[in-house]
């Protein structure tokens, strides 16, 4: 199947989504502040929400992108290397302002319907620069420049990665409480989780630019 990355390529994006989906960040901070507000179901629905969204951005970036490739292959590997450097960018801020984890357990809350949270999932996705950013950069470092079947290969990585967090994001949910407070206890988890990013990220970059400086 010609949109199948090769292995290499596939067990180094599983890495870079598994420390992706373990990094405390805003989509964590909303599905589980929705399953400590409203319970497990609401959490799932802002999850799917959230999913939703990122499913929009991978549809998008793959037809950008390999029209891109289709017009300036010179532009895309452009765009390679300016991703490379937005990696090494998130690895400074990771390491210089940590992870955001903002869940509050406590107080009186409304109890949000389902619907909503999968639309407040959708909106805080869709509107998010960073992920837009994020998606345009981050995808392009496992697809070759001149890749006749980079659509079908953004497309599936993206689609992988949607896949490939969900049973630990489920995971999450399910522990809502004692993950949170966990979290909140004991910062040295996370800051560690930190440099676990900033370590991985980093080396997607340095390889991205090795690898074009040949």
């Amino acid at each position: 199947m010609t949109f199948l990355p090769d292995l290499p390529t596939l067990v180094a994006f599983s890495i870079a989504c598994f420390v992706l989906t373990i990094t405390p960040g805003p989509d964590m901070t909303l599905f589980l502040g929705r399953t400590l507000a409203g319970g497990r179901a609401a959490g799932i629905a802002a999850y799917v929400g959230a999913s939703t969204g990122s499913l929009i951005h991978t549809t998008l970036a793959a037809i950008g992108l390999s029209a891109l490739i289709a017009a300036s292959p010179e532009a895309f590997l452009l765009l390679k290397i300016v991703g490379a450097g937005y990696l090494i960018f998130l690895a400074v801020q990771a390491i210089r302002s940590g992870s955001s984890l903002k869940v509050d357990a406590t107080g009186e809350m409304k109890k949000p319907s389902l619907i909503a949270s999968w639309l407040t999932g959708i909106g805080i996705n869709l509107s998010n620069p960073k992920i837009i950013l994020f998606f345009v950069t981050f995808l392009p470092q496992f697809v070759a420049a001149g890749d006749p079947d980079a659509a079908g290969k953004l497309f599936f990585l993206g689609v992988y990665f949607i896949l490939f967090a969900t049973p630990f994001a489920l995971a999450m949910i399910v522990a809502a409480d004692k993950l949170a407070a966990t979290l909140k206890r004991r910062p040295k988890i996370t800051r560690a989780i930190d440099w676990i990013f900033a370590s991985v990220f980093s080396a997607f970059a340095v390889k991205i630019l090795t690898t074009q400086g040949h």
